[in-house]
């Protein structure tokens, strides 16, 4: 990880809220050949008996899958929009461009789920991506039998077991008071991503100058 202090964030309901607004994660690991394994998936992150966990559901027998039961140890990257912020646009404009965005990083260890946990799961993604809407017909209670009966044994709920949490929210937070300002100026022209990481530098601003 790109990792320096002045790109950090301390503020563990700012982390949670990025978290929860950008669920959909890449979850990767290492394979009985110590090959690098994949895949992307929504996580829910919770606090059970004060410990950080993370959950979810994936497809039995893929790669990332065979991968998990040999290894467990995962790593779990969740992302914000992001933006390209060029060196034209700092005090000083003969100076390095770079990339403006928010990471959070979980390190831990997967375990998989029973099928009633497994059901438990797919009500509770269904209905949150569903907006709690109890009538939508891909909540899990109102899929047809058969097709729950089709689709179960495909499929796998787990938890991780959180051991480390990182995160990087670089916001140019090393930049001088112009340069900042201008480059928020700058990023409000490049469309949603860049109106996104503007503002995020912009509720920084008083704290950092």
């Amino acid at each position: 990880m790109y990792d320096l202090p002045y790109h950090k964030e301390h503020q563990p309901e700012v982390i949670k809220e990025l978290v929860a607004k950008y669920p959909f994660a890449f979850l990767t690991g290492c394979d009985a050949e110590n090959k690098p394994v994949a895949t992307q998936v929504p996580l829910f992150l919770e606090e059970i008996a004060g410990k950080m966990v993370l959950s979810g559901h994936i497809m039995k027998g893929t790669d990332h899958h065979k991968a998990f039961l040999h290894n467990p140890n995962v790593l779990a990257v969740f992302t914000s929009p992001h933006i390209y912020v060029s060196g034209t646009w700092y005090s000083n404009p003969h100076t390095p461009s770079t990339w403006n965005y928010m990471s959070v990083h979980f390190k831990g260890t997967i375990r998989f789920l029973d099928k009633e946990a497994l059901e438990e799961m797919l009500r509770k993604t269904s209905l949150h991506f569903e907006n709690y809407n109890p009538h939508s017909t891909t909540v899990f209670d109102n899929l047809s039998p058969d097709l729950i009966k089709r689709v179960m044994p495909a499929i796998v709920a787990f938890e991780i077991d959180v051991q480390k949490m990182d995160n990087i929210f670089k916001l140019s937070q090393d930049r001088d008071h112009e340069s900042y300002q201008n480059i928020q100026e700058k990023l409000k022209q490049q469309g949603e991503a860049g109106e996104f990481i503007a503002t995020e530098m912009q509720k920084r601003t008083d704290s950092l100058f």
